[in-house]
């Protein structure tokens, strides 16, 4: 950025604190600036065929067209630009009219802004400056703003003018002015920090992206490259991308960007900085790219993305499911499970992290080999949840899955902490493409660049370090290189290739088998009759309301409430309605009964078999059934049973099922004593669980049925390096001169002791 153009921004930036205090809280002033500038860049390059587009307009109404059906194309030919105005108002125009009347300068701003372009009108109705207009008027600084930005000291048109001091301003040209406007976006976003993470992706960042995914393959473009955001923000990654697509020689118009922004008000940000920089900004769409698949049946060749993580994305969810059904394939992936069988899962990551969608709408997106040989190419950054979260057979770990298997990741890369303006995890770029080169197939680089940073001076939010182009320049040859790499003193990059098996994993339950004692008692039959969920609650119902259990206690309903309010217990409506119902109150009486006829028969012995006590249940219950005249399920033995029971690791296993043709026992397994073990998948689980499981628990067993294949990549794993432990020399050591240095107070305690 040169002297001018620094003074512009100078300039600009002092009519926030000028015009806006007192009316707009800091956090708003780039929404009502960042317009204003927009439209005075406009303005000026409106100026020149201001008259030939008004003769149009007259030539035109005189044919019978109207407001709402102007020949823009014809316009559009005057104005030589993407964008025209069909008011009768400039800017200029506007402050040299102006009187004492807000209310007229307001409707004359109004008539101003309503004459642009429908393009120009997207951007201003997203910022929702007629209403920020309108306050500005109402507080008497609309004009102010005006005079500002028009003040005649600074030039915003794309011709050479003189200041009233007879000083020469020189021209600025689109590209100069996106430069303004960027640094404008900058500096309020970094006065914003909160939010500026959440839109702004520091510069650093995305010039690393887009080398990573365009400088290794610079030298084979297809004609015609199209750049995809699905979490565009205020658009930085696509006009970086173009920009550094444009330093290597490529023409602006071979390239085309398309984007997708939730936040109406970063939205126009991107679209107002892509006019400015005479950029067609057809392809941007303001919307929800997990809810809207606006783009979908279009593909692109190459992908820059910074999405949101750690946000949750439960009201989208609900829109993307009718029921329990997933609509939307894009979150549908085609996995092959154990026993060797492909279905279609619905790979959804858990609500409170949406980030993960955002990969799978970038894989659904890429262009076909038959569309660009060349392959699409995809840069995306993530936390590291991205990497572990999720259990296999979690969408995460599908994502993953479906991800390695497909051979769809070139490289992971850790970034330095505190790069982002408004966090300070780590963050991980996944660099992706459906066309790998012959040394990469199969394979997985990992690089740890989290070293690579130099220190800022001052703090910007949580962002307190940058890349420099030294250390970029380290990061892209780390990864160009595709080489195992330690770090040095100079350089402090680590890489490390790995086979795309060795994230994958079998997750394998293993069971041990369930030994109860069982003995029938009065108070364990009594027990029956509450629930078992809410005992203590189920009881205190039953002393308060007595029979009214059974025969209704909604009318107590208010009464409970109330109780559970005053003893701080948190019920939903439907738990609380589960345990007021008559009918599971007269079910668990029914229970109670015959479990009590059951103890007189059998008796009161202690068995460590639970099998033999199980049979005698079962004998002594036709006895009560034809006593009670009612039938007695299976189910209801089996509750009473278990009710009576308590584990024993010394008591015998509690059989399932025996095979009356082969004698194989089947034994039910004991869910506190189920583990999961994770066996990589290059080995053979038998044999795993022959050696590591077998020797130490030789009852358990391998649940074949539930092995899920699972993905996760830890670079702890990769690139932790444990720091040895300090001798016990050293120790004594440090204590024998902290000693001296409190004159000998450390023996005097010991030897007190």
């Amino acid at each position: 950025m040169d002297i001018s153009q620094s003074q512009i921004v100078s300039f600009i930036w002092g009519i926030a604190d000028d015009c806006l205090r007192d009316v707009f809280v800091r956090g708003q002033y780039r929404d009502v600036i960042l317009p204003m500038v927009v439209l005075r860049r406009f303005d000026a390059l409106l100026e020149p065929t201001k008259e030939q587009v008004e003769q149009e307009i007259a030539d035109q109404r005189e044919i019978g067209l109207t407001d709402d059906d102007f020949d823009e194309g014809a316009l559009c030919d005057i104005t030589r630009l993407s964008f025209y105005n069909t008011s009768r108002w400039t800017l200029n125009r506007i402050k040299s009219q102006a009187t004492d009347d807000n209310n007229l300068l307001y409707q004359n701003f109004v008539e101003y802004l309503n004459g642009y372009s429908e393009n120009v009108k997207d951007v201003l109705r997203n910022f929702d400056y007629y209403n920020k207009a309108k306050r500005l008027a109402d507080n008497d600084r609309l004009l102010a703003v005006i005079e500002k930005i028009t003040d005649a000291h600074i030039n915003l048109t794309d011709r050479p003018a003189t200041d009233p001091d007879g000083l020469p301003l020189p021209a600025i040209s689109n590209v100069a002015m996106g430069t303004i406007f960027e640094e404008l976006l900058r500096k309020f976003n970094e006065e914003n920090n909160e939010e500026a993470g959440e839109h702004f992706t520091p510069r650093d960042a995305i010039g690393l992206l887009a080398r990573l995914v365009f400088e290794p393959v610079k030298d084979n473009l297809p004609k015609t490259i199209s750049l995809y955001d699905p979490a565009c923000g205020s658009g930085g990654m696509l006009t970086e991308g173009r920009e550094y697509l444009m330093s290597i020689g490529v023409s602006p118009s071979a390239i085309q960007l398309y984007g997708t922004e939730i936040n109406p008000e970063t939205y126009a940000i991107c679209k107002a900085d892509l006019i400015i920089k005479g950029v067609d900004p057809a392809g941007m769409f303001q919307g929800n790219t997990i809810v809207d698949n606006h783009f979908s049946g279009s593909s692109f060749g190459y992908m820059l993305t910074n999405p949101p993580y750690g946000k949750s994305w439960k009201t989208d969810k609900a829109r993307i499911y009718h029921d329990k059904a997933l609509l939307d394939m894009r979150f549908e992936l085609p996995l092959t499970n154990f026993q060797g069988e492909q279905k279609r899962l619905d790979s959804t990551p858990r609500t409170s992290d949406g980030q993960l969608l955002f990969i799978l709408e970038e894989i659904d997106k890429m262009k076909p080999l038959r569309y660009q040989p060349q392959g699409s190419r995809i840069a995306s950054i993530h936390n590291g949840s991205s990497l572990f979260t999720g259990d296999a057979g979690s969408g995460e770990s599908n994502i993953r899955r479906y991800l390695i298997e497909n051979d769809f990741v070139e490289a992971i890369i850790q970034l330095p902490n505190n790069i982002f303006y408004n966090t300070g995890i780590s963050t991980y770029v996944w660099l992706m493409t459906n066309k790998k080169e012959d040394r990469r197939k199969g394979k997985v680089q990992l690089i740890d660049a989290s070293q690579a940073f130099e220190k800022l001076r001052k703090n910007q939010g949580s962002r307190n370090c940058t890349i420099t182009e030294a250390f970029a320049e380290m990061i892209v040859k780390a990864y160009t290189d595709f080489a195992p790499k330690e770090a040095t003193e100079d350089n402090p990059i680590v890489s490390k290739i790995f086979d795309g098996n060795d994230f994958r994993y079998y997750s394998v339950t293993i069971e041990r088998p369930l030994r109860l004692r069982s003995r029938m008692t009065m108070p364990k039959c009594d027990e029956l009759l509450f629930d078992n969920k809410k005992p203590e609650l189920s009881k205190y119902l039953y002393t308060t309301y007595g029979e009214l259990c059974f025969t209704g206690l909604q009318e107590k309903v208010a009464e409970i409430k109330e109780y559970l309010q005053d003893e701080e217990i948190k019920l939903t409506d439907k738990q609380l309605e589960s345990l007021i119902a008559t009918k599971k109150w007269e079910e668990r009486r029914q229970l109670m009964t015959i479990a009590t006829e059951l103890l007189h028969i059998v008796g009161t012995d202690e068995y460590t078999d639970y099998n033999i006590f199980f049979a005698k249940l079962q004998e002594a219950a036709k006895h009560v059934a034809v006593k009670l005249g009612k039938k007695i399920t299976d189910a209801q033995i089996k509750n009473i049973a278990r009710a009576m029971s308590e584990t024993d690791p010394n008591a015998e296993p509690v059989i399932k099922k025996k095979d009356k043709k082969t004698g194989v026992i089947t034994y039910e397994p004991d869910t506190d004593l189920r583990d999961t073990e994770k066996i990589a998948v290059n080995e053979d689980i038998q044999a795993y669980f022959d050696r590591e499981v077998k020797p130490y628990v030789d009852d358990a067993w391998i649940d074949w049925d539930s092995i899920e294949i699972g993905c996760e990549i830890s670079f702890n794993k990769y690139f932790y390096k444990p720091v040895a432990l300090r001798t016990l020399q050293e120790n004594e050591a440090d204590i024998i001169a902290l000693d001296k240095e409190s004159d000998g107070f450390i023996k005097e305690l010991l030897a007190a002791k």
